[in-house]
């Protein structure tokens, strides 16, 4: 029998994939920080319903959480904002390309701070997936680029390069904060707790970079308001992804959800290839193969 945690982590990459198609749109209207508030606003209304509904189906009540909860969903919150302006820094970059592709090693640095700071131990055939997948990732996210071994070797230690490295290690923290704030509620129901979690969270990262807004970029603050129709799609996807991510976060390790969340890659390129006809080249070929090679080793070895 397939664990719940796997299709969830499977239904969060799609959703993340679809909202990231929907974002594109709006990259000529806001700015960084518009474009990531609005994906926070716009999913308080789908987190709390979907969080309310939950509740009356399982008769559940809100949970009474710990001071350090707070701090958790605080601290998880600002760095998945500072990991994502982290990660748009580096497109600013000649070799954006490649800091898109260090971002991604955030499956193997997550992998390695959860087993540090949580004590989550995988097998060495799970291991051996995570380095399977994060190695499809990079050959996905470089081909095409046509960077030869001397330049690639270089680019690593250009901005770019140190941009995408430091935003998958911020991305890898907040999983680890996210996780922990789940594990302080300490209640039966994993899913309900990670509702919960992320309407908190959510909350939080409205009113941080809301406050940004209001006093660096106002006018940004205002056409958050106006794209609602577009925004409000993205804050939804935005929403059912993560309360995805959440839930398979507090039902199985970091590494193999991360692992097993990098098939994102592989619907992003299924997406390009039949709905936007382009062709797939010898490099797409060769890293969909490994990222699904490494997925089966993972499952095979969790």
């Amino acid at each position: 029998m397939i664990e719940l945690w796997i299709p969830i982590t499977l239904s969060a990459a799609l959703f993340q994939t679809w909202r990231t198609a929907l974002q594109q749109k709006l990259r000529g209207v806001l700015s960084v920080n518009a474009a990531g508030f609005v994906r926070y606003l716009y999913a308080l209304p789908t987190g709390a319903a979907m969080l309310a509904i939950y509740s009356l189906a399982t008769g559940h009540i809100l949970p009474a959480p710990p001071l350090i909860f707070f701090l958790y969903c605080a601290l998880g919150g600002l760095l998945q904002i500072l990991g994502t302006t982290l990660l748009i820094m580096a497109f600013g970059f000649r070799s954006f390309a490649v800091g898109t592709a260090y971002a991604k090693t955030e499956a193997l640095q997550g992998a390695i701070a959860a087993w540090i700071i949580l004590g989550e131990a995988i097998s060495p055939l799970a291991g051996i997936g995570i380095g399977f997948g994060v190695l499809g990732v990079l050959v996905l996210s470089l081909a095409g680029i046509g960077l030869t071994r001397r330049e690639l070797i270089a680019a690593t230690i250009q901005p770019a390069a140190l941009c995408g490295l430091g935003s998958g290690l911020i991305f890898a923290f907040t999983t680890i904060f996210i996780k922990s704030a789940n594990i302080s509620l300490g209640g039966p129901d994993v899913i309900h707790q990670a509702l919960f979690t992320l309407v908190v969270t959510n909350i939080l990262q409205t009113l941080m970079q809301g406050s940004y807004l209001l006093v660096r970029e106002p006018d940004q603050l205002k056409k958050a308001f106006t794209t609602w129709r577009h925004s409000a799609w993205v804050g939804t996807l935005s929403a059912c992804g993560s309360a995805c991510w959440f839930s398979a976060f507090a039902m199985a390790p970091v590494a193999l959800v991360r692992s097993i969340g990098q098939v994102e890659m592989v619907f992003t390129l299924l997406f390009s290839r039949f709905y936007l006809k382009e062709r797939m080249k010898n490099g797409d070929i060769a890293g969909l193969l490994l990222i699904v090679g490494g997925v089966v080793l993972v499952l095979l070895g969790r």
